[in-house]
């Protein structure tokens, strides 16, 4: 009797280990709603990532958001609970990223957000201890592009962005690096997502005269901004963020947005990047298996985010599992650690060097200045 309780343990383990062979990964993103643009190209990237890692199985669990915080947390709930997932990738947005950060926290599972914002990161708390992300950093990106204006003799500059976290972060940060800079911000407006017009925010900013307008949004809904003062006969330089850094963007703004400059990731001009460039082969690696599958010109700024959540995984994976078995609370500190533990790991985007209070890990690497010439980007030399 003792040796089949014993069989019935050991069989009863092994069932359990097998149960929780494969390495889940839970989704959630917007592939629908005003952030679609850049959502729809991530859920595209998860068709084309690794099945296995370290002779793991991975299986991948992709649920939209639709752009909305609350179908985001109700996703990550399901993810968790449900699902039990070892590791969160994901939203999409920053709004959306911060209400998911929460779960993950409550769960104890890490989390690696596709948002651009440095809040979504910082400051370390024992909520973003848990969390990731594969995007640059509002303030990286903002510290380029004053660079780029104070070479160009921009004295006076306003600012237009989202009413919500995402435009937030890059007036909070952008005006901290401006100021510093001696750049005189003369105007700061605000617009939601889905609104249809921006007229009244437009004609403040052309009566405060500035040099330059940067637009603190993403996706498409960050055409609006640049197409009315355009309209209304604005002819300083406009800057755009790199939340806007694919092709439904260069489509719905046409003419409109000719000119823009902003800052992306090494991946967007990976063909214009010099040879020396040290991400160019990890960005050209992505542009070719994407384009592959979804024609030229296709490839774009967001998918590859969700490629180097991937390039981090298969970095993360193999040390976790030295220290406990996928499915279990182990496994997730484990991958969460490792993730921490990220060093001189190049991607499409950048190189990644993780520590405990810097949960983004990018260098001055990870970014470029670009123009929008032609319908299409020209890297800025």
């Amino acid at each position: 009797m003792r040796r089949l309780t014993l069989l019935a343990a050991t069989l009863a383990a092994l069932g359990a280990n097998l149960a929780h062979a494969d390495i889940t990964v839970g989704v959630s993103l917007s592939a629908t709603g005003p952030a679609a643009s850049l959502g729809i190209p991530e859920k595209n990237t998860f068709a084309l990532l690794p099945t296995t890692i370290a002779g793991q199985k991975v299986h991948y669990i992709v649920l939209d958001d639709a752009t909305d915080p609350t179908a985001a947390t109700k996703n990550v709930k399901k993810l968790t609970s449900e699902n039990k997932v070892d590791v969160i990738v994901g939203s999409t947005t920053t709004p959306n990223s911060l209400a998911m950060a929460d779960v993950a926290a409550e769960t104890e599972t890490p989390m690696i957000s596709m948002a651009g914002s440095a809040i979504v990161v910082e400051p370390m708390d024992a909520k973003r201890y848990w969390v990731f992300k594969t995007p640059q950093n509002d303030a990286h990106m903002a510290t380029a592009i004053v660079e780029h204006m104070t070479t160009h003799g921009v004295k006076t500059v306003a600012f237009i962005g989202f009413a919500d976290a995402y435009g937030e972060g890059w007036w909070k940060e952008f005006a901290k690096i401006a100021e510093a800079r001696k750049l005189k911000i003369v105007a700061s407006e605000r617009y939601q997502r889905n609104d249809t017009s921006v007229t009244g925010q437009t004609l403040k900013i052309l009566a405060a005269k500035p040099d330059a307008v940067l637009v603190g949004a993403a996706g498409t809904p960050a055409v609006l901004p640049q197409k009315t003062l355009k309209e209304k006969g604005y002819k300083g330089l406009v800057y755009q963020t790199h939340g806007v850094a694919n092709q439904d963007f260069l489509r719905v703004g046409g003419k409109d947005v000719e000119g823009a400059y902003l800052p992306v990731g090494p991946v967007v001009v990976a063909n214009q990047l010099p040879n020396d460039n040290p991400v160019k082969k990890a960005a050209l690696e992505y542009v070719k298996k994407y384009e592959a599958a979804h024609g030229a010109g296709s490839v774009s700024a967001f998918g590859a985010h969700a490629w180097d959540a991937s390039i981090l995984l298969q970095h993360a994976v193999p040390v976790a599992l030295k220290k406990g078995q996928p499915g279990t609370k182990e496994f997730r500190k484990a991958l969460r650690d490792a993730l921490e533990g990220t060093t001189n790991v190049v991607a499409s985007h950048g190189i990644y060097n993780m520590t405990p209070q810097d949960h983004m890990g990018f260098d001055q690497r990870a970014r470029v200045m670009v123009q929008i010439q032609n319908g299409t980007w020209k890297l800025e030399k």
